[in-house]
């Protein structure tokens, strides 16, 4: 990266550690602050914890034409060994500086320190070495064959290129993995890459580009990450005639704009959207462990994640004990300071999303649900207990919309057909879970259920080398695995006669 200072805004590459108080956006090549700053609270003491860049649509437009320039300019995009080597270089300084982003992570995000061992911090840094070494021996040429046409031979091939210029807009629940998931394929690829961090997690994202700047080899301008509390930034990566592809996490609301926006330069746009996943536990299934992969997995990260499992379907004949076996479990989820590594469940990540979360716990009782434990605010930050809602009707609200908190909606069925109706019975297709004794019996009607993953008995489908993205509402394109790096990928068609 460059060394030389290039005015009042821009700064030297060096110094500064990931975790350090001031955090730059990264500009070809610059580590840069802007002319306004806009507060990173912590949600856990809901104090401020920071301040971050808040970029307008000035410096938007100048990381897009940094990334456009990088890509069209130079050979980023057709030398793999740089790539490999970039990419390298990338995944060792995220592992030497991992403590660090660690504790950022736990201080902004409310991530609890345990799960920074996980999908929070350390298997996104996988992430980077799995496209490192995927890089190394993925083909980017496809032979086709010859054929004969009107008396001469020809010789027909697919290459792979890189798909252009990527504008990388992600969520706040699990900046590290959803920066990564992005960042990591798209430069294996070849891409240049615009990264806007999300407003409540600014700090994680930016420490990511200051790791790029001062560790990598990365030329100036094939990622720039930037930061910024204003909605046009978001508008104008999503409609830059410069931009190729659109790649956003979040909101299905959001995402549907999104896909509308960028009809209009008719870009390549990857979504990995919102969920309402079911856990189906069959008639047959050990339900004093679903109770507890049931109360666990609503909790992990307070629910604030897209593929947690918030409805519960069970036999109706054993609706009661099954909601008593889960109300015991969720008594033992711990809750508390992040920071503390016997906690288990951390805050909302703000009163903002606490209000919604307290709200549809409200409007569902209203609607005939049973309130069977929690729906407390606590405070200080942005804690809610963990909450259990039995007797829920699959057409409610509390069924039907994602609710992104600590919230465990319990629904009844009759028989693996209504089990099967009631789980697709969403916009939603995102993940899924199905429990039995009997595994093969799980398998058949897991197939039935349309979304991008599924777990049977409890299997952990997560891992860099597989493809994660939904059905119907929840998305369109996989990311991780060989089908992450497609998505930032063209295929161009040759022909040549053969002499």
């Amino acid at each position: 990266m460059r060394s030389q200072d290039q005015g009042p805004v821009a700064t030297r590459t060096g110094g500064e550690a990931a975790g350090g108080a001031a955090k730059r956006m990264l500009i070809d090549g610059w580590l840069m602050e802007a002319g306004r700053t806009f507060p990173s609270l912590n949600p856990a003491t809901g104090a401020v914890l920071g301040h971050a860049p808040d970029a307008g649509t000035v410096e938007t437009e100048a990381a897009i034409a940094a990334a456009r320039r990088a890509f069209d300019n130079t050979t980023w995009a057709t030398d793999v060994e740089l790539r490999v080597r970039c990419l390298g270089q990338l995944h060792h300084a995220l592992t030497e500086h991992k403590e660090e982003l660690r504790e950022l992570t736990i201080a902004e995000v409310g991530a609890p320190r345990v799960t920074t061992y996980g999908a929070q911090l350390e298997e996104p840094i996988g992430i980077v070495g799995y496209y490192a070494d995927l890089l190394r021996e993925h083909p980017m040429t496809e032979e086709l064959g010859e054929t004969e046409i009107r008396g001469q031979r020809h010789r027909r091939w697919v290459e792979k290129e890189a798909a252009g210029v990527v504008a990388a807009i992600t969520a706040y629940n699990y900046p590290n993995q959803l920066a990564l998931a992005k960042l990591a394929p798209a430069l294996a690829a070849g891409c240049t890459v615009v990264l806007k961090g999300a407003p409540d997690t600014p700090l994680v994202t930016l420490a990511l580009g200051e790791l790029i700047a001062q560790h990598t080899d990365i030329p100036p301008g094939v990622v720039n990450v930037v930061t910024s509390s204003d909605v046009a930034v978001g508008e104008l990566l999503t409609t830059h005639p410069d931009v190729d592809v659109v790649t956003f996490t979040g909101s299905t609301a959001t995402g549907r704009r999104i896909m509308a926006a960028a009809s209009a330069t008719v870009k390549k746009v990857f979504l990995e959207l919102g969920g309402k996943s079911a856990m189906v536990v069959l008639d047959d299934a050990d339900f004093a462990l679903c109770a507890q992969f049931a109360a666990f997995t609503i909790c992990s990260h307070a629910g604030q994640g897209c593929a947690i499992t918030s409805r519960l379907l069970v036999p109706r004949a054993r609706h009661d004990e099954i909601v008593a076996q889960v109300a015991a479990m969720l008594g033992h989820i711990t809750y508390g300071d992040p920071a503390d590594p016997d906690i288990y469940m951390g805050p909302l990540i703000s009163e903002r999303q606490r209000d919604k979360v307290d709200g549809m716990v409200a409007r569902a009782v209203e609607a005939g649900a049973k309130l069977v434990t929690g729906g407390k605010r606590i405070d200080p930050g942005f804690f809610y207990s963990p909450t259990l809602l039995a007797d829920v009707d699959p057409d409610s609200e509390i069924a039907q919309e994602e609710i992104f908190g600590p919230v465990l909606a319990v629904i009844a069925y009759d028989d693996d057909e209504d089990a099967v109706r009631i789980a697709n019975n969403s916009i939603y297709g995102l993940s899924g879970a199905v429990y039995s004794a009997d595994e093969q019996r799980a398998i058949a009607l897991a197939r039935r259920i349309r979304t991008g993953t599924l777990s049977i008995n409890g299997g952990n489908y997560f891992a860099p080398n597989v493809p994660f993205g939904g059905y119907k509402q929840s998305g369109i394109g996989r990311e991780m695995g060989v089908p992450g790096l497609e998505e930032f990928q063209e295929r161009k068609a040759f022909a040549a006669v053969i002499a």
